[in-house]
């Protein structure tokens, strides 16, 4: 079975019907929504996207990396190409598993929660921990702000659901998941982005850490070179393939290309045992679809 563990439910850019045509064509059996966080923007040159790369993966040129992506307004909005994107506080978990009980075959859900956000993030997860589709909690530590050690209360709920908690760290206090972690030491935890936006030294940090797992989405902080890298230091056991659609590379006709990440996750694992575990397998494992 191949899973997408990560992708944002954008109807502007993909109606649910045809994200089920794209699934079909990218060969993808289910895929794990969560709400959306910002209206559709521009994809961005890959040139520029390489060079940004290029700084992101090299410590010594982080903190350039840190001004281009953590670029906010005084209003907090992130700056992309220039252009301001308000940023969504609370994405809609309702029109999540509305999605999830129409598709129960094809569509999971993820819970959003912001602990910075009006809705208090432990009334939020008990409001769909029971739903059918449901596979963990999705938190956005980089956009909305916080540390992650503000997640303990839904952090010690998932521990004992044995559900995953899915965070796409930020830099600085933004990045310590490892609070989180000694608080809550047997959560499954999911880092997106493979790391971002410590790259290597996130690898290094969880090497001993077997309940902490990368996706490997995204196609703007997410190289090929980045991929194959933390796939040889960790292992192709913790890895997750993951799209972060409808955001990332367009087509020659200039529509998104759903099914790039797939071929990328099949070119680089070229054995046949490896491929199968981080296109589906460990994730089934990890949120008990298997």
């Amino acid at each position: 079975m191949v899973i997408d563990c990560h992708y944002h439910l954008e109807e502007r850019v993909l109606t649910r019907a045809e994200l089920l045509g794209e699934m079909d064509k990218a060969g993808v059996d289910r895929i794990a929504l969560m709400g959306s966080m910002i209206e559709p923007f521009p994809e961005v040159p890959k040139a520029l996207l390489g060079i940004l790369q290029a700084i992101l993966e090299r410590r010594v040129l982080r903190g350039v990396g840190r001004l281009l992506v953590a670029n906010f307004t005084p209003k907090g909005d992130v700056k992309i190409l220039g252009k301001p994107f308000p940023i969504v506080a609370e994405p809609d978990n309702a029109f999540i598993f509305e999605a999830v009980r129409e598709n129960p075959g094809r569509f999971l859900g993820w819970v959003f929660v912001n602990p910075r956000g009006a809705a208090d993030q432990t009334a939020e997860l008990e409001k769909y921990q029971d739903e059918p589709g449901f596979i963990g909690v999705k938190a956005h530590p980089f956009w909305h702000r916080f540390a992650p050690v503000e997640l303990l209360p839904v952090a010690r709920k998932l521990s004992n659901l044995g559900k995953p908690l899915l965070i796409h760290c930020g830099f600085g206090l933004e990045g310590d998941y490892g609070a989180l972690l000694d608080a809550v030491p047997d959560l499954k935890l999911i880092l997106a982005h493979t790391g971002f936006p410590e790259y290597s030294d996130t690898w290094k940090a969880i090497l001993d850490r077997k309940n902490v797992h990368l996706d490997v989405s995204q196609t703007s902080y997410v190289s090929e070179k980045a991929t194959r890298e933390a796939a040889a230091f960790l292992g192709a056991d913790r890895l997750l393939f993951g799209t972060d659609g409808p955001y990332g590379f367009h087509d020659e006709a200039g529509r998104y290309d759903y099914g790039y990440l797939r071929r990328r996750v099949t070119s680089l694992f070229p054995r046949k045992d490896d491929r199968e575990k981080v296109l589906g397998g460990n994730f089934a494992r990890l949120t008990g679809l298997s």
